[in-house]
């Protein structure tokens, strides 16, 4: 027997007086709200760590959705007359493809090695459903108490925002950091679950036949039982992704509130030498080191800068590998090292891990060395200020050891304004080393971190590395007009003493005329 055809505004028999009743479907309008943003901001967030740019995928995922709904809304009109089963079954399919959405999407690019079509996918889809809340919803609330239209809408409207903004916060305060991103989505899907079984299976259970109601509480109990059982097998999931993504050399996999940091390879830095795999660090799966490439990334950084002048204080943004402070620390004449980093789980890494910490040969146990841990954009500004811990006394020399620009949360960090609160802590005759992306790959983007730099007042020496890789710097002074470059045909050799050392050559195709990069106006594509 399925469920009676209903007047969609006749009165409801229920088994509590009708005031709890409409609170209670208020309470699973606040759970909904909030589970239907967790499930968008775990695409949003997956994405931009599978694929990077999350300027685009927070566009793509959020635009997908809201169009969507609008969708859901339509379609859910087809539902109003069995609107307790259409809500039942709604939120059991949004609860199945919301909670094992994050799962999908990393299975996708681990073994098809790719998340795009996924991620529309799961958008559309999700937004379909949530956008069929609304409408059933409405119905069922004025089967208890009928009312005004637009009462209705707004007692509906605010138990959906404020269940928003609680989704909102719970997913990267409480989610995130205790469970994960896998965990997260399987344990909000049974919220999302259990909260559609409880307002139909009891609520409205005498709007349901008994034959569906039946149906529907296998269906409820299938999707709880699936998630929760899903949990149990996060932990194998994760370890056999990272391996078809890393290679059946990964070693360490730590994910922290900030990024993932990865290790593969050997832990003796010189085994590609012998057949071996090379040591390799990957963050958010972008590869930051690879023992295979030797000193000759992060001496072309630091070697230029460390050798142009006084060294005594220098300020290391990013490297909590601790490869660049290694190269800094071999030069005559450094008192003082800052290493400003975001993330401590990789300083603790470059410390503890027996590869890495060969690798930078134990260079965070100089007493030299001094760690601080933030953003560099704010631990700049806290200098500028003279805050307590900021430090007031200017820099000989800054290293800029940051991810590649892009259209992301790092584009600030090659912003004018950047650039211009490094020179306020540079002292008159001091040196700012950037890495600036790849200059013969991606010219525009190098160049407008030359551009960028220059319109904050600096003066620049573009070069760049070739071999093996394609390898990009700036190196920028505050010293006055007519001061020496560096030559093209100079070796780090000559600067560090590091081993078959790099040969740094000015970059060709300048590309004239580039408008700098701002917080406002980001410019690497």
């Amino acid at each position: 027997m399925s469920d009676r055809l209903l007047d969609p505004v006749g009165e409801a028999r229920l088994p509590v007086p009708a005031g709890l009743g409409r609170g209670l479907v208020l309470a699973s309008v606040f759970v909904c709200a909030a589970c239907g943003l967790v499930y968008e901001l775990e695409l949003v967030a997956l994405a931009s760590y599978l694929a990077g740019d999350s300027v685009t995928h927070a566009s793509v995922v959020l635009s997908v959705m809201v169009f969507a709904m609008g969708l859901g809304s339509l379609l859910a009109k087809r539902l109003r007359c069995r609107a307790a089963t259409g809500f039942a079954l709604v939120e059991a399919v949004l609860a199945l493809v919301g909670g094992g959405s994050a799962m999908a999407l990393y299975a996708n690019f681990a073994w098809l090695g790719g998340a795009w079509v996924a991620l529309v996918g799961f958008s559309l889809a999700i937004g379909v459903l949530i956008g069929a809340e609304m409408p059933l919803l409405m119905t069922l609330i004025q089967r208890i108490r009928r009312q005004d239209a637009g009462g209705a809408l707004a007692d509906l409207f605010a138990a959906d925002y404020v269940g928003a903004l609680v989704g909102g916060l719970t997913f990267p305060f409480l989610l995130l950091p205790f469970f994960g991103q896998l965990t997260g989505a399987l344990l909000t899907g049974v919220v999302n679950a259990s909260a559609g079984g409880v307002v139909v299976l009891w609520l409205f259970r005498h709007d349901v036949g008994v034959r569906m109601r039946w149906g529907l509480l296998a269906v409820n109990g299938a999707v709880i039982v699936l998630l929760i059982a899903g949990t149990a097998f996060v932990g194998a999931f994760e370890r056999e992704a990272r391996r078809a993504v890393y290679g059946e050399d990964l070693r360490v996999a730590v994910r922290t509130g900030t990024q993932e940091a990865v290790l593969t390879g050997d832990t003796d830095p010189t085994a590609h030498r012998r057949g071996g795999r090379p040591l390799q660090l990957f963050l958010d799966g972008r590869l930051r080191v690879c023992s295979a490439d030797g000193n000759r990334y992060h001496s072309a950084l630091v070697g230029p800068a460390m050798t142009d002048g006084p060294n005594a204080r220098v300020l290391l943004l990013g490297g909590g590998d601790g490869l660049a402070l290694r190269e800094v620390l071999r030069h005559k004449g450094v008192e003082e090292v800052t290493v400003a980093q975001v993330d401590p789980v990789v300083v603790r890494l470059a410390r503890t891990d027996p590869g890495l910490r060969r690798l930078n040969e134990g260079a965070f146990d100089d007493p030299r060395v001094r760690v601080r841990r933030g953003d560099a954009f704010a631990r700049l500004r806290e200098h500028a200020r003279g805050a307590p811990g900021g430090g007031s006394a200017a820099y000989d020399v800054v290293v800029s050891d940051l991810p590649e620009p892009g259209a992301s949360v790092d584009a600030k960090l090659y912003s004018q304004e950047f650039y211009g609160l490094v020179r306020r802590a540079l002292t008159p005759r001091g040196r700012l080393a950037v890495h600036a992306g790849t200059a013969a790959a991606h010219p525009e983007t190098y160049w407008t971190v030359e551009a960028t730099l220059r319109s904050a007042g600096l003066r620049t020496s573009p070069y760049a590395v070739e071999a093996p890789r394609d390898w990009g710097f700036v190196l920028a002074r505050r010293a006055p007009a007519g001061h020496p470059g560096v030559p093209g045909s100079r070796t780090v050799s000559t600067l560090t003493g590091a081993a078959d050392p790099p040969l740094l050559r000015v970059p060709r195709g300048r590309m004239a005329g580039l408008p700098p990069s701002t917080l406002t106006r980001p410019r690497y594509p």
